[in-house]
């Protein structure tokens, strides 16, 4: 059996984290090495996990993790806060970051790109890891074209800490590459209560921010033109959605040294 890829997982207690250990788990060509939180140091993965023993104790210092162990890939699902420092300290320490942690900046994404470039690492950063999210992007950018008006719903968790999503952010940014300006010929607006029309793009799309318990990921996109609407909707029913996307981007992070920014650049 050929060398299998070593990966380490931060935020390694939380919900994506736990979904990302099992599917590491279940891959013959993937080894966890290192499982870094800041709970439940010394603690066996495993058995928080999958309640059984797999050897690989947390610990709560990446950078240790990264000095004292051979780490192929970081996957990454801790919080805005954390994120940018610890693609930094992947990349620096010669190891390659898959990131889904939303809330990096573009002064941060271009930070990474570029230390990803001069160190010729592979990096990827995904603000959704569901191939159906990823396809529901690449519709909306596909029908920007067509429709001058345009609006984002996107629904979480109310343990999400950015807003917008960067999958919010992302389909923006993918629609804005077709159309420069939407809503051309809507009325000035007075909002009655401030925040009532949501956040808004510099192309004038519209992203409005749900937060509740019960959702995990959910995004709708509505597009409107004289006499129609369409309307492009994903959902994420469970954490299990996301890990195809996750274990391809870290094959992928091994073979290619590019800097990747959305998982629709690797389908």
């Amino acid at each position: 059996m050929k060398d299998r890829i070593k990966i380490a997982v931060t935020g390694a207690c939380g919900k994506m984290g736990q979904s990302v250990i099992k599917a590491v788990n279940a891959e013959e060509d993937l080894q966890l090495v290192a499982a870094i939180d800041i709970i439940n140091n010394g603690k066996d993965i495993g058995e928080i996990v999958e309640n059984k023993s797999c050897g690989v104790l947390i610990e709560n210092s990446l950078e240790n993790a990264l000095k004292s162990k051979q780490i192929d890939v970081v996957i990454d699902f801790t919080n805005p806060d954390l994120v940018f420092q610890n693609s930094m300290l992947i990349l620096e320490n010669g190891a390659r970051p898959v990131i889904g942690t939303t809330g990096l900046s573009e002064n941060q994404l271009e930070e990474i790109k570029k230390l990803s470039q001069e160190k010729n690492i592979g990096a990827l950063i995904a603000p959704n890891f569901a191939t159906g999210a990823v396809l529901m992007m690449m519709f909306a950018q596909k029908a920007a074209k067509y429709f001058s008006n345009a609006e984002i719903i996107e629904l979480h968790h109310n343990k999400k800490k950015d807003a917008p999503s960067g999958t919010a952010i992302k389909t923006a940014q993918l629609m804005t590459q077709e159309r420069s300006e939407f809503g051309k010929d809507n009325c000035s607006e007075v909002e009655l209560i401030k925040g009532s029309r949501g956040g808004v793009t510099e192309s004038n799309i519209h992203i409005h921010s749900v937060r509740l318990p019960g959702f995990i990921a959910h995004q709708e996109v509505i597009l409107g033109a004289e006499g129609q609407a369409l309307t492009i909707r994903h959902d994420s029913f469970d954490r299990i959605s996301f890990m195809p996307g996750v274990i391809l981007s870290a094959r992928h992070v091994m073979k290619n040294n590019e800097f990747i920014y959305g998982l629709e650049n690797i389908l």
